[in-house]
């Protein structure tokens, strides 16, 4: 599973706008912008899905799911648990 939070971020540690991640992914634009309106988890077709997880981790972007441990145990970020997307 991947969040619109998750692509919004992968997409700015690649320095990639929505055009150059839908390019990389092999989608459409609107397919993209339709993933990163999304509230939570993405929902859609599945090959979609599975395109746009296969170049983001091409690229090096390491999804980390809830309470998961980074295996590449490199350098990361993740929000904290019971924040929201923007500081208080």
């Amino acid at each position: 599973m991947i969040t619109a939070g998750q692509v919004r971020a992968a997409r700015a540690l690649l320095a990639l706008d929505q055009r150059g991640l839908a390019e990389l992914a092999g989608l459409s634009l609107p397919t993209i912008q339709r993933m990163e309106a999304s509230d939570g988890v993405i929902r859609g077709n599945v090959d979609s899905l599975v395109k746009l997880i296969g170049a983001l981790s091409a690229a090096g972007i390491e999804l980390i799911g809830d309470g998961a441990v980074s295996v590449a145990g490199g350098r990361g970020v993740r929000l904290a648990p019971g924040r929201g997307t923007t500081a208080p």
